[in-house]
């Protein structure tokens, strides 16, 4: 068994990022998110980044050639039309709309889209007979923990540049979005 904690730890971290980065454009878009709201953020990031490589570990080698090859186009997609989504709405002037209105649709979509990778990790502690319980439960953590702070990050940064910060947010789902897709 080649079970590592700091290891499992920074795979946690790096998975967490996109998760991070998209918590972080709600945060800044989202002004009136509840605690209640908030905490759905990370409990469906996080959930989804600890199912996924439950999901992978059990599915092994059967899919894996297939998932890997298509989850960073899936990915892709998916923060690609709530990207353009959010900056279709900024410029058509209808960002009340979405600043203050959440969506269990649009959370799941973005836990999906961040969370594809996960899968692929799954795979990978299946192949090292790592314990997929421990490291899953230390990914979800992780990435309800990051979200949580990038939705708060968020809101402070959105309080300094304002309103129009909704476009950014878009740009920025995109750009997580080509980089899932290149695999940077």
């Amino acid at each position: 068994m080649s079970f590592n904690l700091i290891s499992t730890f920074l795979v946690a971290v790096a998975l967490a990022m996109d998760a991070f980065s998209v918590s972080m454009t709600k945060g800044f878009t989202q002004k009136q998110l509840t605690t209640s709201q908030i905490l759905y953020y990370g409990l469906f990031f996080g959930g989804f980044q600890a199912l996924m490589p439950i999901l992978g570990y059990f599915c092994g080698n059967v899919i894996a050639g297939i998932v890997e090859s298509l989850a960073p186009i899936i990915g892709f997609i998916l923060l690609l039309a709530i990207g353009l989504n959010m900056i279709r709405e900024s410029i058509t002037g209808d960002d009340e709309e979405i600043t203050d209105h959440f969506s269990f649709r649009e959370v799941t979509l973005l836990a999906i889209a961040t969370s594809i990778d996960a899968f692929a990790v799954g795979i990978t502690i299946a192949l090292l007979k790592d314990p997929i319980l421990i490291s899953s439960l230390i990914i979800g953590v992780v990435a309800f923990a990051f979200s949580i702070a990038g939705i708060f990050i968020g809101k402070k940064l959105g309080d300094y540049v304002g309103d129009k910060f909704q476009i950014l947010g878009g740009v920025i789902l995109i750009l997580i979005g080509i980089k899932i897709l290149l695999g940077f």
